[in-house]
Formats: C-alpha cells, structure tokens, sequence
C-alpha cells in the first residue's frame, strides 16, 4: 500500500493557497513556502529576511512552462531534455508571456518582487508532490509563487523540523515527506537563463544537467568549483534583481 497521498496532498495544499494561505511543501531540491497572492508572499519575503535583489520562482509544470515561457526552439528543446529525457529538476529563467492568465491574476507588486528584466523562473520537475501540485495549479489557473523555507543566507533545508520555527509558524498547511531527494548537494536547485544560457547558480543536479547540455547541444556550462569554494552556488546573486 502506499504510505503517501500525493493527489490528496496537492488537492489540500491547493485549496489552502486558493484561500490566500500559505504552504510548507516539499520539493526533491529541498522544502519551500508558497503562496498565490500579495499579502501571503510579503510575509514570507519578510520573515525570511530576503534582500531586495531576491524575487520569487513560480512552481510549474511543462504544460506551464511551454505556454508561458518564450524561450527559442533550441532553448526549449534543451529544458525539455533536460525535463522529460533525464528527468531532472531545474530552475529555467526565461522572457516570458505578460499576457497569459496566470500573470494577469497578480498583484503589479507581486509581478515585480517575481520578475526582473522581463524574465520569470519557473521550477520544474522538482519531484511528484510538486508534479502533483503544479498540474491542479494549471488546470485551475492558480500562481504558485514563493522560495526555499529558510532564511536569507542559511541554505536549503531538506527536512521539515529544520526549517527555522519562525517560518514552520507562517504556514497554514504543511506536507512533510522527510529527508529530500537532493539533501546529498547541500544546495538549492540549479537555476540558468535559458535566453541567455547564463548559470545563475550552481545548484542540485548540476553535474547531471551540465552533462546533458554539453552532450546533447553542444553548451559548456562554467565548472563548478566546489561547495567549499562556493556554498551558495551562486554565479552572479544579483542577476535577477530588477533593472531601475
């Protein structure tokens, strides 16, 4: 018998974020807090202690992605290798559709904190729950905004009882499925520029996807060079902060 209810899971969690709530969920990249509106995303963005420099990444699935993103063939044909062949999660950057559905739902201030210089990060694949809960969240039209259940600066956290208390306090549901896939990293996901095929940061999986680009397409992504050297992952943090 199965010891999760993935499809019942998603459906609370949904239901909750529909409401103006805000969720602890897991992700295989670690465990994040989400929300679909304003008020819920400021209250994250402040307990986390987030810089200005920092925005929001939108949980979604291919059917999202495809429709929303406005990637070039090629780029598109290097997420969906990476997505569907591999089966890899990854964080894509890309120029996006101002007029599609699920943009029109938010607040200008919230397209904002989860924009800059017309592009928008999408995580896909991040693992079944996540699946689960992106495909209610397409079907429905519903944004699923928000970032890693930690505090600015702090890394990943991989299972529920380390998310610091003051962030376990702000969720109105929590799905705990313990230890996550990618807590062997000591990172967050891979997030790159896929218009750009910039690597904003060196993250989970990365070996794998840097692997796969070169292979398939011919991209050498940059070396990583080590947690030790580089514990954030971070290329260029300040990438996605928003032009003045």
């Amino acid at each position: 018998m199965p010891t999760l209810d993935i499809a019942g899971d998603a459906r609370r969690t949904i239901d909750v974020i529909k409401r103006g709530g805000i969720a602890l969920v897991p992700n295989d990249t670690g465990y994040a807090l989400c929300g679909s509106s304003l008020d819920p995303l400021k209250k994250i963005f402040v307990s986390k202690q987030r810089g200005t420099h920092k925005r929001n990444a939108m949980g979604a699935n291919l059917d999202t992605q495809r429709e929303l993103h406005t990637l070039d063939r090629r780029a598109q044909e290097m997420v969906e290798a990476l997505v569907v062949d591999h089966n890899l999660p990854v964080a894509v950057v890309g120029t996006f559709r101002t007029d599609h559905p699920v943009m029109r739902k938010l607040d200008p201030d919230l397209v904002r904190a989860s924009t800059a210089s017309d592009t928008l990060a999408l995580l896909l694949n991040a693992g079944p729950f996540h699946e689960a809960l992106c495909a209610l969240a397409y079907a429905e039209c519903v944004p699923l905004l928000g970032s890693s259940a930690n505090l600015t600066g702090t890394g990943s956290r991989y299972r529920v009882e380390d998310v610091p208390q003051v962030l376990r306090d702000l969720a109105d549901i929590t799905i705990d499925y313990g230890l996550r896939r990618a807590h062997i990293y000591q990172r967050a996901g891979t997030v790159i520029n896929f218009n750009t095929l910039e690597v904003i940061r060196i993250g989970a999986y990365y070996e794998l996807i840097s692997d796969v680009l070169k292979r398939s397409f011919g991209v050498e992504l940059p070396p990583d060079p080590g947690i030790h050297a580089l514990p954030s992952g971070h290329l260029n943090e300040f990438a996605l902060k928003e032009s003045e």
